[in-house]
């Protein structure tokens, strides 16, 4: 067996792999008796069949079979022994290769195309400049993020008279020409709220009212769609044209939703017990949380004008593009060439990112641990519970959410990839210039506009 490697140019090369009858014909040898052993053929005993016939009929296919296993390994053994860093994989060459018959011949010639990845080194200094977005959180950002906070630890009181956000809650019956109508709609526990009634009469006729008060009111003119009344009334939405009478409610309750003070109460429920102590290490911790959320866009931002300065600085490295165009559509069965010409120089611009970040990561020596993983991992379960202001989650319940998580091997794999870019971009962002610039989040959001 003979390999030779042909560098066309700095970004093409071909390998040729010339096998001969030596290098296979042991194996072919082997493979046929295997065959006899489990061929069953009419007229011959299991085992028993002559490997004339076997040769005959199977011949071509088990020396096909075995060649093709044979240039399988030596190339990848090849390549990876010479430490080619190629792109994509080996393709047939498509001028050079001769035609295989492997009815006839017993050596054999098989040559590939390969294309190489530019050669260069990543260096960075502080001549390199990239900017830093600080997002500023704004007062009515920490504002609104205690009123959601207010909101949704307050409580239901019972009060004496009615405001216009209050739950009313009475006997509701109809009435016809002023009187109770004999045999009419009966609700039990009735429950209105004035303030989503569309008729402002209606709602003046409930406010200031208290327990005990009658209200006399026209449920048609007062909500503004049929499956509001359907609801109160207890009746199907088919049945509400039907309706037309005026109906009497008896208050019976009154409900009022307060927001929770600002106190230690409301400090233990968000951040746990005295972790917080004061009105103002309690707005101070909500900017820092504010600004924690607001540092991830930040350095996502980050990572966007990295990429784009460093794609920048090495704009000029060449790739094997024809090459890589033909494995491309060799390899992608949705992809047209129509639709490759739109999409090849974004592909090539993330092709050249992937390798300068590698170069990073190879120089810096950069490991993936398994710890790493699993403080992303909380990361993620803590803005996820965030969201729903599950704040200050234990740790063991966020342990047993991250252990879930990383069950998902697509989910593990994503991780692991942005642990190693955010290791890359620290290491960018330890290296260049970095121009830090304090932004309002209206003028941060602009610039994804």
């Amino acid at each position: 067996m003979n390999i030779v490697r042909k560098d066309i140019d700095n970004s093409n090369a071909t390998i040729t792999i010339s096998i001969e009858k030596a290098d296979y014909a042991e194996k072919v040898e082997k493979t046929l008796r295997e065959y006899r052993k489990k061929a069953n053929i009419p007229g011959f005993r299991p085992g028993m069949v002559p490997l004339g016939l076997l040769k005959k009929m199977y011949g071509k296919s088990i020396l096909a079979e075995e060649i093709n296993k044979i240039l399988s390994d030596e190339l990848y053994k090849y390549i990876q022994d010479n430490k080619i860093n190629m792109l994509g994989e080996p393709l047939p060459n498509e001028t050079d290769q001769k035609n295989i018959d492997f009815s006839t011949q017993e050596d054999f010639e098989f040559v590939f195309d390969l294309g190489l990845a530019p050669e260069f080194e990543v260096e960075l200094n502080k001549k390199d400049k990239v900017k830093y977005y600080q997002i500023t959180p704004s007062e009515e950002m920490i504002n609104n993020q205690i009123k959601s906070y207010t909101g949704r630890y307050g409580k239901y009181v019972q009060e004496e008279s009615v405001e216009e956000k209050d739950m009313v809650k009475g006997t509701l019956i109809e009435l016809a020409e002023g009187k109770v109508k004999e045999g009419g709609i009966q609700v039990q526990d009735a429950v209105l709220t004035p303030a989503y009634m569309k008729d402002e009469a209606s709602k003046t006729l409930f406010s200031g009212a208290k327990i005990g008060d009658v209200i006399t009111f026209n449920p048609k003119t007062a909500f503004e769609n049929e499956a509001e009344i359907s609801s109160l009334l207890k009746i199907s939405k088919e049945d509400v044209a039907e309706v037309t009478a005026d109906f009497q409610l008896t208050i019976e309750g009154i409900t009022r939703y307060h927001e929770a003070e600002i106190d230690q109460e409301l400090f233990d429920k968000v951040y746990g017990e005295d972790v917080v102590k004061s009105a103002e290490e309690f707005t101070e911790k909500i900017k820092a949380n504010i600004q924690e959320t607001l540092a991830q866009d930040s350095e996502y931002k980050f990572g966007i004008d990295a990429r784009e300065a460093l794609l920048k600085k090495y704009e000029n490295l060449v790739f094997p593009d024809t090459f890589l165009k033909r494995w491309l559509i060799a390899t992608n069965k949705n992809l047209t060439a129509e639709t490759l010409d739109t999409d090849y120089p974004n592909m090539i611009a993330d092709l050249k990112w992937q390798l300068i970040k590698d170069k990073i990561a190879k120089t810096n020596d950069i490991k993936v641990e398994k710890d790493d993983v699993e403080d992303f991992g909380r990361k993620i379960a803590r803005s996820q519970f965030a969201q729903y202001g599950m704040i200050g989650m234990d740790d063991a319940i966020l342990d047993n959410y991250v252990k879930d998580m990383l069950k998902k091997e697509e989910t593990l794999k994503n991780i692991i990839d942005k642990v190693a870019e955010n290791k890359v971009l620290d290491i960018i962002k330890n290296a260049v210039k970095v121009d830090t610039k304090e932004v309002s989040i209206e003028e941060f959001n602009k610039m994804f506009e």
